[in-house]
C-alpha cells in the first residue's frame, strides 16, 4: 500500500481529532524513523518527548520481550514484582516517598489533584477547596486536567469544568500571592511550560511558590510530564532548582514509549491524603508498563543518560544560537537541556516544520510561534550537526 492508501484507511476509521502530517511511520532504529515508503527521518521530536532511548534499544526491547512472556496484566487486586521494582527506582530517582502508577500524564494530573483535595479535606473536614494554576499552561485533555490548563481555547467548548480554579501568571509570584486565601489547597505549575512555548520557571518563582505553600499549608504540585526524566540534565527539572514539590506528576519518557504515567508524593501528602477506596485504576501499574519503567531507569543508570544530557547541552545550545545570528526569522532561543524552543517571526512555524519534514527532520511546534526540539536523550554531536544541516536547509 502507498502512503495515501494508508492515510485514507485511517481517515475512514479513526476519529479525526488530529491534523496529522502526511507520512505513515513504520519502524525506528536509534534516533531515526522510517516511513512505509522507506524514507528516513532524523527524529528531534521523540514522540513529543517520549522516546528517550530512541528506537529499538536492545536492553529495553529485551526487558519488554521477557515480561510479555511472563505476564502483561493482573489488575491492582494483586501484587506484582515489576510494579514493586519500578516504584522503588522512581522513588530513588526523585527522592520522594510514595508513587501511584497511571496510564497517562493526564491521569497523573487527575490523581495529583484528587490527592491535594483529599489532603485539604483531611485537614479541615470540608470540601470545596480551590486550586491555583498558571496561564498558558497545559496539563492534559481530561476534565480535571483541562480545568487547570491555562488556555481558554482548550477549555471553553467543554465548560463547565471542575470549579474552584484560579489562574495566575507564570513566573510572577505576586500574581500568585494575590490569589491566596483560605480556600486554596494546591498550586500547580509546570517546571517548564512546554506546550505554552518552552518557558522555564525561574529560580525565584519556584522558591517563592515553595515558601507560599509552606506558610499556608498548601500542597505544591509540579507537572514534570514533559520536562522530567532526564530531559533537562537532572532526573526531574525541579532538582536543578533544589525546590522539592509535595506532589509531582510524570509520564512521557517514564516508560520510554510504553504508555505509563505516575504521580509521586512527598511524605506529608502521602500520609494525609488518598486512602483505600479513594482512587484506583484497572490498568495502572500493570507488569508490562512497569517493566518498561524499570528498564528505562536501569538504562539511565548504566549508560549515564542524565550526565550525557548535561554534557551535550552546551553544544546543542551553541549550535542553535548560530541560527539567531544567521536567520532574521529566528528571534531567540529558550529552554533547558534537550527541551529547546526557537521563536520564529515573519513566517509560520508550520511552514518550517513541513520543510523540515521534506528534508528528513522531525520537529514540532509549541504555541503559535515556537519551533520545539525534544530529541531522544541518546543523541550525539553528529546528530546535532545533522539536525542543524537539515534545519538550515528548511529555513533557507
Amino acid at each position: 500500500m502507498k502512503t495515501t492508501d494508508y492515510i485514507e484507511k485511517s481517515e475512514n476509521n479513526i476519529l479525526h481529532t488530529y491534523n496529522r502530517y502526511q507520512i505513515v511511520l513504520e519502524k525506528g532504529e536509534g534516533v531515526y524513523l522510517y516511513d512505509v515508503e522507506g524514507r528516513k527521518y532524523l527524529d528531534f521530536a521523540a514522540g513529543i518527548a517520549v522516546n528517550c532511548l530512541g528506537y529499538h534499544h536492545p536492553t529495553y526491547t529485551k526487558a519488554l520481550q521477557e515480561q510479555v512472556e511472563k505476564l502483561t496484566h493482573i489488575s491492582n487486586l494483586y501484587y506484582n514484582i515489576p510494579m514493586m521494582e519500578a516504584g522503588e527506582k522512581v522513588l530513588k530517582a526523585s527522592g520522594m516517598d510514595k508513587v501511584f502508577f497511571t496510564n497517562s500524564g493526564a491521569e497523573a494530573i487527575e490523581g495529583a489533584l484528587k490527592a491535594a483535595k483529599k489532603y485539604a479535606f483531611c485537614q479541615n473536614g470540608h470540601a470545596g477547596c480551590s486550586v491555583i494554576a498558571m496561564n498558558h499552561s497545559f496539563h492534559g485533555r481530561t476534565v480535571g486536567a483541562l480545568s487547570v490548563t491555562g488556555n481558554a481555547h482548550y477549555r471553553e467548548p467543554f465548560e463547565p469544568l471542575m470549579g474552584g480554579v484560579k489562574f495566575a501568571e507564570f513566573n510572577n509570584l505576586d500574581s500568585v500571592k494575590s490569589l491566596i486565601d483560605d480556600s486554596v489547597c494546591a498550586i500547580i505549575t509546570e517546571t517548564i511550560q512546554g506546550e505554552g512555548g518552552v518557558y522555564p520557571a525561574s529560580q525565584e518563582f519556584l522558591e517563592g511558590l515553595r515558601l507560599l505553600c509552606d506558610e499556608n499549608d498548601i500542597l505544591l504540585i509540579f507537572d514534570e510530564i514533559q520536562c522530567g526524566m532526564g530531559r533537562t540534565g537532572d532526573y526531574f527539572a525541579w532538582q536543578g532548582h533544589g525546590v522539592k514539590p509535595d506532589i509531582m506528576t510524570c509520564a512521557k519518557a517514564l516508560g520510554g514509549g510504553v504508555p505509563v504515567g505516575a504521580f509521586v508524593l512527598g511524605a506529608k501528602a502521602a500520609a494525609n491524603s488518598l486512602a483505600p477506596g479513594d482512587h484506583g485504576t484497572t490498568y495502572g501499574g500493570n507488569p508490562l508498563a512497569c517493566a518498561a519503567v524499570s528498564a528505562v531507569l536501569d538504562i539511565y543508570k548504566e549508560e549515564q543518560i542524565v550526565a550525557h544530557v548535561r554534557e551535550l547541552t552546551p553544544y546543542l545550545e551553541k549550535r542553535l544560537d548560530e541560527l539567531i545570528q544567521e536567520y532574521p526569522c529566528v528571534k531567540t532561543r529558550r529552554g533547558k537541556g534537550f527541551l529547546q524552543g526557537l521563536v520564529i517571526e515573519g513566517r509560520p512555524v508550520a511552514e518550517v516544520i513541513n520543510r523540515a519534514l521534506e528534508n528528513g527532520l522531525l520537529v514540532i511546534s509549541a504555541g503559535s510561534d515556537v519551533l520545539r526540539l525534544a530529541p531522544p536523550l541518546i543523541i550525539e554531536r553528529q546528530h546535532i550537526d545533522e539536525m542543524m544541516e537539515k534545519l538550515k536547509a528548511s529555513l533557507d
